[in-house]
């Protein structure tokens, strides 16, 4: 402090030397050009020498422990650093969905596709089984073409009949010698074409009857009547613009679905982890990635990504899902609060408490990060497991500062 004291005295000296004499000896911007340079190398000489001092300051505190200032010794909160598993996510929006999702549509019939409605089965909200009637068509056309074809054939299976017994009986004379070959081949002709034509009808029979069970519109999934959008005397053609008249959803079998950027193409794959969560449940899900996308859609330049959900009542396809995809996995690992990272004029560093000659002191330790996952940083290299990271108190330490914390104090 004495040497500051002197020094400043003679800065002061200097300046009303030179304002006194300068008058005297120079005139103009020469006079004060040469103040200016004495006031510059004085301030030169004082900044160096505040250095020294502050060098010498701290090099003492370090020798005479006897002396130690107990105002400058600051308290801090730390924590031991240890080796963990570090992770990185991609945040995403998605939402869920269902494998089965059936939009009950008509059978193609001979009359077309479609018909009008004779009876609803089934009302929105119901859960329906596989196999269940839903509705129940007009059929008036389908049963007049079973019937006609039915008709056709009991006729055909008369001449048949007919056809049948003429031939036997031409057989037999034929074996006693009597009628001519033309006649028993004539017969036997009629009675096979018979049997080719009956045949026939017989398929168009099942045909009729086919066409006919089209009238009966089932459900093909087990799940729930999440759409009933048809009414009696409306025609039904499973959608219409207002969307699927009749919607089934099965949701044994959730998922959640969503869309990654094609940059991370190669860190995620089939397998994955994957957190997923329901802001409006306040639920969280541990899954992994059940399918990755074959191609990149050309309009946002990514691809579809799926992760299985285990079945519960509170989810709804088409609910919002929010998905952290791991991106980045590191086993072993250093990783501390970001908050704790500091800059300075050589880069990024860290403070530790470190132990030494009986004092707990504060050490600069300078790291180089990795990634990032929310406020928790990678840390590649600078600092060991069981060094004790500064996390509260750091800002304003100086290397060699002594410490204490609540264990210390």
């Amino acid at each position: 402090m004495k040497q500051v004291k002197v020094l400043g005295l003679i800065i002061t000296m200097a300046v009303v030397t030179a304002s006194c004499g300068g008058s005297g000896k120079k005139e103009g911007d020469a006079a004060l050009n040469d103040k200016k340079a004495q006031l510059e190398k004085l301030k030169g000489e004082k900044d160096k020498n505040d250095a020294q001092i502050a060098k010498l300051q701290e090099e003492l505190s370090k020798l005479d422990t006897s002396n130690a200032n107990p105002a400058k010794i600051k308290l801090v909160a730390t924590t031991p650093i240890v080796l963990e598993n570090f992770s990185h996510y991609i945040e995403l929006q998605g939402k869920v969905d269902a494998e089965n999702i059936s939009y009950i549509a008509p059978r193609s019939s001979g009359l077309g596709a479609g018909g009008v409605v004779k009876a609803v089965l089934v009302k929105q909200g119901d859960f329906v089984k596989k196999g269940q009637l839903l509705l129940r068509l007009d059929d008036a056309l389908l049963r007049q073409q079973v019937a006609a074809t039915q008709q056709q054939m009991a006729g055909v299976k008369t001449q048949l009949s007919l056809a049948k017994s003429l031939y036997e009986r031409q057989n037999n004379l034929w074996q006693q010698g009597i009628g001519t070959e033309v006649q028993l081949l004539t017969a036997k002709t009629n009675m096979t074409s018979l049997e080719n034509q009956l045949a026939t009808i017989g398929e168009q029979v099942k045909v009729a009857q086919e066409q006919m069970s089209t009238a009966n519109v089932y459900s093909d999934v087990s799940g729930v009547a999440d759409v009933v959008n048809i009414r009696v005397g409306e025609m039904f053609t499973g959608s219409t613009a207002a969307g699927p008249q009749i919607k089934i959803v099965n949701t044994s079998q959730l998922k959640a679905v969503s869309n990654i950027p094609e940059n991370y193409l190669g860190t995620v794959g089939k397998g994955t982890a994957v957190i997923v969560s329901f802001p409006d449940l306040n639920k969280t899900i541990n899954t992994t990635v059940s399918f990755i996308g074959a191609s990149i859609d050309l309009i946002n330049r990514g691809f579809v990504v799926e992760a299985r959900l285990a079945q519960d009542p509170a989810l709804k396809p088409n609910q919002i899902a929010l998905m952290k995809i791991r991106d980045y996995n590191a086993p072993s690992t250093i990783a501390i609060p970001l908050k704790t990272l500091q800059n300075d004029e050589k880069g990024k560093f860290v403070m530790i408490a470190s132990t030494e000659n009986g004092k707990l002191v504060a050490r600069k330790r300078p790291v180089n990060i990795g990634m990032l996952n929310g406020d928790i940083l990678e840390i590649k290299t600078g600092l060991k497991a069981g060094e004790a990271l500064i996390t509260d108190g750091y800002a304003g330490l100086y290397e060699g500062q002594q410490l204490k914390t609540d264990a210390t104090k």
